[in-house]
């Protein structure tokens, strides 16, 4: 899966003083959470607040998301797959006790401090990659340049 990261700037969440909307105004800013699905009955909202931030050593099968946020398989995948694209989520198999060897997903190492170390290392990589690219453009077209310029002298 690609990681993706919306980036907007933004002023510092330290002077709200609740964890609610400090938390939903953050997943918006990363691109998480959509304006339809801000407020905090939504699936989205719910799924990292209760069920990932709530119990964040825990693996969960999508059943259990499921059954725990009322809601269908493919909006769970949806939701899933966002937070596995800003690579918080990490897939785990689970005990057979749990679910018979099928995967589940907890917040990357249980933490969403660290968790977000890695998705800082991932933008990091991702700007680096940008930069690179725009290296390699800017080369040729001072190459082009170059090329144009004796086709324009003869």
């Amino acid at each position: 899966m690609p990681f993706e990261l919306q980036l907007r700037y933004s002023t510092p969440l330290g002077a709200v003083r609740d964890l609610d909307e400090a938390l939903r105004t953050f997943l918006a800013h990363v691109g998480y959470l959509r304006e339809e699905e801000s407020d905090q009955a939504s699936v989205a909202y719910r799924l990292v607040r209760e069920c990932f931030l709530g119990a964040p050593g825990r693996a969960w099968a999508v059943e259990e998301l499921t059954a725990t946020l009322q809601t269908t398989k493919p909006t769970m995948y949806r939701h899933l797959n966002r937070l596995k694209s800003l690579d918080l989520l990490e897939e785990v198999t689970l005990s057979p006790e749990e679910a018979r060897g099928r995967k589940g997903y907890r917040l990357r190492y249980g933490n969403l401090a660290r968790a977000w170390d890695f998705v800082e290392a991932n933008a990091q990589n991702a700007l680096k990659r940008y930069r690179e690219g725009v290296d390699h453009i800017q080369t040729l077209l001072d190459e082009a340049g170059k090329t144009k310029a004796k086709v324009d002298k003869a």
